[in-house]
């Protein structure tokens, strides 16, 4: 192998290979490694030494923006994660940037499906999509569940406070990506920051928790094998989990991630049924869902404007980045609407 193939698309095989050789119990034999699909931010390869497989992420080439991509931070959850009922890969390794020049994990790869596209949704029996849809709700009241300190991650976020904290925090990444002036945004911006709840308790919150970050039996849509993409998980307010998990089904969604599973679908359950199921099996008090779910959309509108402005800037590749724009305006008055109930 040359030199050039040993570091093609930002994997360097002969450095992984000592690094596996001396981290790695379980290794033996010649690495190989294949880019996997799916994925806008962390790169993710599957790694093979012929008997056993492995999952690595890393960050994306080229300039990285400070404290994104925090791959200590999506190891650190799953290990501590282990042992719980919350389904996860193993952890198998982290890595700083001595050995490609940027940190990663290695993980356990499991086998199993994943629902990226709405193709793959649609090929399912209707049974099995609900079955699904309530499975991942469930499993996201079980991570909930979990007393941080009991699984040493009694410092991995600062709870109180973060409900305001996300407020302005994606407020002043749309002062930072804004292509246009858009009144909504700064009245939901206004609005939340004044109608700001306390934290309805603390919990390890994921930060993106969709159908598509999920391996799923590929017998069985119903049982989650393991809940994917952790890189902006913290410590917070539960509910801001369920209410961005419940605006990706909206329909003024879709044109973010076109095609994606994680848009709309009109086979999902409802959103009042979801969040019933996820009041169930929590126990939480949903009486203020109204905030969370506006919070999500005020969070969607401003991370689509930062795509559009990549994408006017051109640094999108592929598919579909010219129509995200258009779904920031309507984001931002779903939100609207639903703060002040008239939805």
């Amino acid at each position: 192998m040359s030199a050039a193939q040993a570091t093609t698309d930002g994997l360097d095989l002969p450095a992984l290979q000592r690094f596996f050789t001396e981290r790695v119990p379980e290794f033996r034999g010649r690495l190989t490694a294949e880019l996997l699909q799916g994925g806008r931010s962390n790169l993710t390869y599957r790694l093979s030494d012929g008997h056993s497989t492995w999952v690595l992420r890393r960050p994306p080439l080229g300039n990285l923006t400070p404290s994104a991509h925090d791959m200590q931070r999506e190891y650190r959850v799953v290990a501590a994660l282990q042992g719980t009922h919350v389904p996860v890969a193993r952890a198998t390794a982290l890595a700083d940037a001595d050995v490609l020049g940027v940190p990663f994990t290695v993980m356990e790869f499991v086998a199993g499906k994943v629902v990226r596209t709405l193709d793959d949704l649609h090929s399912l029996p209707q049974a099995e999509i609900d079955s699904c849809a309530y499975s991942l709700i469930d499993v996201l009241a079980t991570l909930h569940a979990v007393n941080p300190v009991e699984v040493g991650l009694t410092e991995f976020g600062r709870p109180e406070g973060y409900l305001r904290r996300q407020v302005q925090r994606w407020y002043d990444q749309w002062q930072r990506v804004r292509t246009r002036e858009l009144g909504d945004i700064d009245r939901l911006h206004t609005r939340l920051a004044a109608e700001c709840p306390a934290e309805l308790g603390s919990s390890i919150v994921h930060g993106d928790y969709r159908i598509d970050n999920a391996i799923l039996d590929p017998n069985d849509a119903s049982r989650v094998l393991a809940v994917l993409d952790w890189e902006m998980a913290t410590l917070g307010d539960p509910l801001a989990d369920l209410g961005l998990h419940l605006v990706y089904t909206d329909p003024t969604f879709a044109p973010v991630l076109a095609g994606s599973a994680a848009s709309t679908s009109p086979r999902l359950p409802s959103v009042t049924d979801l969040a019933e199921r996820y009041a169930r099996s929590s126990g939480r008090d949903l009486d203020n869902l109204r905030f969370y779910l506006t919070l999500g959309y005020f969070k969607i509108a401003v991370i689509a404007e930062g795509i559009h402005a990549r994408f006017q800037q051109g640094m999108t590749r592929g598919d579909g980045f010219d129509k995200v724009g258009d779904a920031v305006a309507p984001l931002a008055a779903a939100g609207l609407r639903t703060l002040t109930g008239t939805r």
